[in-house]
């Protein structure tokens, strides 16, 4: 049988760029008994400070998980299948936007990117409230990820 190519690892630039791309990736947080949850979650990649930021509801496990262990972490895929970036660090949970157009409610608001926006701001911003949304900000300090190279 013969060896095929081996994965490279990519560059520092390259998870930041692929980060950046994706919008949808499999967040892990650590359950009670040390398990992995894992749940797919729509994030925004801020590449300057390296922190993914998610929008969720305030009675979300995920939630109760990240408040008693803030470890967590974000694996995305890339183009093909033997591609991937994952970002490792620790997480932190908002307070829930309860004033539409509050901090939290224009950070939710922030995450979306421009060609996306809601036309009706004023609208989204109450939503956010009658769901008791939060932010997760996970602070990344480790990046890893590799891709195959294979032609044809």
């Amino acid at each position: 049988m013969t060896q095929g190519p081996a994965p490279r690892t990519l560059s520092d630039g390259a998870l930041s760029e692929l980060l950046g791309r994706q919008r949808f990736g499999t967040l892990a947080t650590v359950r009670r008994t040390g398990h992995p949850h894992l749940t797919t979650m729509l994030y925004s990649w801020d590449a300057d400070d390296r922190i993914v930021r998610f929008s969720t509801t305030a009675d979300r496990i995920k939630v109760q998980h990240l408040r008693r262990d803030p470890h967590a972490a974000l694996h995305v895929p890339g183009d093909d299948v033997w591609s991937f970036a994952v970002a490792e660090g620790v997480a932190e949970v908002s307070g829930v936007t309860t004033v539409p157009g509050d901090a939290v409610g224009r950070e939710l608001l922030g995450m979306i990117p421009a060609d996306a926006r809601p036309e009706d701001e004023d609208g989204f911003l109450e939503q956010q409230v009658a769901e008791r949304r939060v932010v997760l900000r996970l602070k990344v300090d480790r990046l890893y990820g590799t891709a195959l190279d294979i032609d044809g």
